[in-house]
């Protein structure tokens, strides 16, 4: 069976130069060759005089192109037949650039990762210019960009997260000692309440993406946990009496007098 490639010239026109129809009949024979009618309508592969199927058609030899990107020179091997896009996998490990932030110039013009080298007249020795795709690098930017925020918001959520961890030490030491039926001043409940929602207040001002909200929302919640449970605290502790520490004094009998002689 004969192997044939039919494309499409991204340029509007074939690689040789030939009018649209031409190349269109062209076209159309080489997709004809190699392949026959039968008298039933089914096309069938053609067979050779000796019986035996057509031997493929071996691929175009490859050549060398030049490739300029930035300062630096690069030479390729590469099918003629090839695309612009396979081109450029074979110069992400040249250049570091992944395929999708490459953009490949020719004559002028940038080229889509669809059109095919010998189609846009990409012969040996050809020069083609390599550039980071715009649109890439305004991913990029954007990317580090989010990437910033998330950082800095990971900050202010893990300093936050410090404080709450303090102050959830004090509400737990509160409640063990009001669970014994120790009273505790009240002002005590009060202030952590005060304190635990500051930070909620700055939990909500953080604008949070991705893995930040998560933890955002982790800490938040941790927030309304323990101001929920001093409020059943406060409760519980305004029902204690106070204790009253009362003074046992210890009495002492009065000093025995010292019996003095007395001498003549």
């Amino acid at each position: 069976m004969a192997s044939v490639m039919h494309r499409s010239s991204s340029d509007g026109g074939s690689s040789s130069g030939w009018s649209d129809a031409a190349a269109a009949v062209a076209a159309a024979a080489e997709e004809r060759a190699g392949w026959e009618v039968r008298p039933s309508g089914m096309v069938v592969q053609a067979r050779d005089d000796g019986g035996g199927a057509a031997p493929p058609r071996p691929p175009p030899p490859e050549i060398r192109v030049r490739v300029k990107y930035g300062a630096a020179r690069h030479e390729v091997l590469v099918s003629p037949i090839a695309t612009f896009g396979q081109l450029k996998k074979l110069l992400a490990p040249k250049t570091g650039l992944q395929p999708a932030d490459q953009q490949l110039t020719y004559k002028g013009r940038g080229r889509s990762n669809s059109d095919y080298l010998d189609a846009c007249g990409v012969k040996n020795k050809s020069k083609l210019v390599l550039a980071e795709d715009p649109a890439s690098l305004e991913r990029r930017y954007i990317e580090r960009q989010k990437n910033a925020k998330i950082e800095s918001a990971n900050r202010a959520i893990g300093a936050i997260a410090l404080e709450v961890d303090k102050l959830a030490d004090q509400v737990s030491s509160m409640e063990k000692s009001i669970t014994r039926g120790n009273k505790v001043a009240e002002v005590q409940i009060t202030t952590l309440i005060e304190l635990l929602m500051r930070h909620a207040v700055k939990l909500e001002s953080i604008p949070a993406l991705g893995d930040s909200s998560s933890q955002k929302n982790i800490q938040a919640k941790r927030v309304q946990k323990c101001v929920e449970t001093l409020d059943l605290l406060k409760v519980s502790n305004a029902r204690l009496q106070a204790v009253v520490v009362t003074t046992k004094w210890e009495t002492f009998d009065a000093p025995t007098t010292t019996q003095w002689e007395l001498f003549d």
